[in-house]
């Protein structure tokens, strides 16, 4: 699935002469989280110090940067623009010089009333730096009428609705805060003396550190010398946890919400075949996003796996296309047949979901090309019917294809032979839940938002 942007990729370094290079280490684990900009942010104890710019991670930090971030403890980010302009200006982290002393953030996720925030800032004379929400915060715990910086953080948090896992930097402490309703995944860590707090724990195995927990909802946690101290500010509210962190947008090998993604997207695939009735003579991934729902799918049905279609995987946003004469290049590029593989059978095509129905459009004409005699394709997640906006750069309502035609219209549009999703109840039971004890937000399949959109 190609039509749904990344989030943001986070990551802390606390207690280590090595912290620029470690949290290099694990936003590079990180990268898919979001490709436009990538920063780390750097104290030594007196001053912090910034290195950001527009690109990956392998390509923005070299070794004069990690050289000039020397200091103990470090925070980095890799963005997608899930609001803002995609510029260095709202490159992150931002870093700021204020009564409180030095301070550096970093933001996964989505302020759903950033705009309200910021128009009231702006009134009480506020001067905005960047179009990101990320700001929002950082003004409101220097207009906090607070003396001190925990009593401002608590302020500026606890007017905040929506999607945020933070990490802020000060000159000799670390915090990691998350929102009370867990909408994005945060952990910690721990080699040896030093701690790391990531938004996936494949950033944790990068760098040989062990997992001890999530940062628990409504959490906020402060790393220091002298070892770990947490509080909770906020008032309790129900988990909400994205589900799509599962469907498409965490790395396979990593651990989120108490549940490994692998095993979650495996068991979509079987629990795909166990509500399926096609008959086909093999199974095909779309790749990468619906390859380990493929395995479970032909585990359950028995029918065979089969690499039918190849991705080229040097292909990244800074590829140069050519004119628009030559049309609908961006899938070509990046997918193609195998003809061997797919003459004369009759194809389950598998992807995690439908978007706009361009690019399952373009496959399932793709596999015709290859030969298929019948293109049958399946979804391992019910349709996307509304938008996100906790931090998901999903298309407005009227772009999204199932939100106002029928399952039927889209198959026939898609030009597939048949079509078919994965159940709600399907989809929760997978993970070990029901509609009734749902721990996570399903809004973008129901239209139901958890934390109204101001």
């Amino acid at each position: 699935m190609f039509e749904i942007g990344e989030k943001c990729g986070i990551a802390g370094v606390y207690g280590s002469p090595e912290s620029a290079n470690l949290t290099y280490l694990c936003l590079y684990a990180l990268q898919h989280r979001g490709q436009e900009s990538a920063g780390i942010a750097t104290t030594n104890g007196e001053e912090i110090r910034v290195v950001k710019k527009m690109g990956l991670v392998v390509d923005i930090f070299q070794k004069t940067d990690i050289e000039y971030l020397k200091g103990f403890a470090s925070i980095g980010h890799n963005r997608y623009s899930t609001s803002g302009q995609t510029s260095l200006q709202d490159a992150q982290p931002f870093l700021v010089n204020f009564r409180f002393g030095n301070l550096a953030i970093v933001h996964n996720g989505n302020i759903v009333n950033s705009f309200k925030l910021r128009k009231e800032l702006e009134e009480s004379g506020a001067i905005f730096q960047s179009t990101s929400d990320t700001e929002v915060i950082i003004h409101l715990i220097a207009k906090s009428p607070f003396n001190n910086f925990r009593d401002s953080l608590n302020y500026a948090l606890g007017q905040l609705k929506g999607a945020f896992s933070l990490l802020i930097l000060k000159e000799r402490e670390l915090y990691a805060v998350r929102d009370p309703w867990g909408f994005r995944p945060l952990c910690l860590g721990k080699r040896d003396d030093t701690y790391f707090v990531v938004s996936e724990t494949c950033a944790l195995d990068i760098v040989g550190a062990d997992y001890i927990r999530d940062i628990e909802p409504g959490e906020v946690l402060v790393i220091t010398k002298e070892g770990l101290e947490s509080w909770f500010p906020f008032e309790e509210e129900k988990p909400n946890f994205c589900i799509f962190e599962f469907i498409y947008f965490a790395r396979p090998d990593s651990k989120i919400f108490g549940k490994d993604v692998y095993t979650v997207r495996y068991n979509f695939g079987k629990r795909l075949a166990m509500e399926s009735t096609t008959e086909a003579d093999i199974v095909v991934p779309v790749p990468d996003s619906g390859i380990v729902a493929t395995l479970g799918f032909s585990e359950q049905s028995r029918i065979p796996f089969q690499l039918g279609i190849i991705r080229n995987h040097y292909v990244h946003r800074t590829f140069i296309e050519p004119t628009e004469k030559i049309r609908h290049f961006g899938v070509k590029v990046k997918l193609n047949p195998v003809r061997s593989v797919l003459e004369g059978k009759r194809v389950i095509v598998i992807d995690d979901s439908i978007v706009r129905g361009t690019t399952s459009r373009r496959i399932v004409k793709m596999l015709r090309k290859g030969g298929a005699k019948e293109v049958h394709m399946k979804i391992s997640s019910p349709p996307i019917i509304s938008p996100c906006f906790y931090g998901i750069d999903t298309p407005t309502r009227k772009e999204l294809i199932a939100s106002s035609h029928t399952v039927e219209e889209i198959r026939k549009y898609i030009t597939a032979d048949s079509l078919q999703f994965l159940s709600l109840e399907g989809m929760l039971e997978s993970i070990g839940y029901s509609l009734l004890d749902n721990p996570f937000c399903i809004a973008c399949f129901t239209g139901n938002y958890p934390v109204k959109f101001i």
